[in-house]
């Protein structure tokens, strides 16, 4: 997706959630500053790395995660695949000892399991958004082999490649790294959340309150414009 495409999204998701397009662009310019003194990733360098498959699993933190990691352990050799681990679901493959080849994260989720990832061989893509700029200051120096990511102006250093949740954004990543087919798991754009995805939930499953509803209303429109929109396989194993 074009920064231009994109921007008409943007513009609706702020006005819509009442985010502020000035706090997503300072917080974006400070991963830049960030990754600019670090020996950051380029999407060049991401693309040598996975160039391995042209073939991605795109794990969401939805209720169906653990169903499908067993399903597609049962029934598909992973090696055969990029591994792309949504924030908080790189926790349900650590319980399963899986390495996912990239970490997509705005830093919310479970931090010590996706240092874990890093240390393990996962390449990290960091979210700047308006409000996780002090996780950008204390986290982001501790991983390597990162990638930065914006929702605003794409700068030097920090990529807009479309998306807005973890889930969708790394949708999006995968089509911009080449892929022919993606696989889709715990992808379930419901009104369930898991622990994955809100760390702190008391229980394993809990409702989805209001904002985390329109987000995942706003992953299913985004990831139905790919579908529509680029040459690449969609398999939703949800549906």
């Amino acid at each position: 997706m074009e920064f231009g495409e994109w921007n008409i999204y943007y513009k609706e998701i702020l006005n819509d959630f009442g985010f502020s397009r000035e706090d997503d662009e300072r917080c974006a310019q400070l991963l830049d500053e960030i990754l600019s003194e670090e020996a950051c990733l380029t999407l060049e360098d991401l693309s040598k790395i996975v160039g391995f498959s042209d073939k991605f699993i795109v794990f969401g933190a939805g209720p169906s995660l653990k169903d499908h990691i067993k399903e597609l352990k049962e029934s598909r050799d992973l090696k055969d695949y990029v591994l792309v681990a949504a924030d908080g679901a790189t926790t349900a493959l650590i319980e399963e000892r899986i390495a996912p080849d990239i970490v997509v994260t705005d830093l919310d989720g479970n931090l010590d399991d996706i240092l874990l990832a890093n240390l393990k061989g996962a390449n990290i893509v960091v979210h700047a958004h308006g409000d996780n700029s002090d996780k950008i200051v204390q986290i982001t120096p501790y991983f390597t082999n990162v990638l930065g990511t914006t929702q605003a102006q794409p700068l030097s250093n920090v990529y807009n490649f479309g998306g807005f949740t973890d889930g969708d954004r790394a949708i999006f990543l995968a089509v911009a790294l080449g892929a022919s087919e993606i696989i889709l798991a715990g992808m379930d754009f419901g009104e369930i959340v898991t622990k994955y995805s809100r760390p702190n939930l008391p229980d394993i499953t809990g409702p989805a309150d209001e904002i985390k509803r329109k987000k995942l209303q706003y992953a299913e429109k985004l990831t139905n414009w790919i579908i529509d929109n680029e040459n690449v396989e969609i398999i939703n194993l949800k549906e």
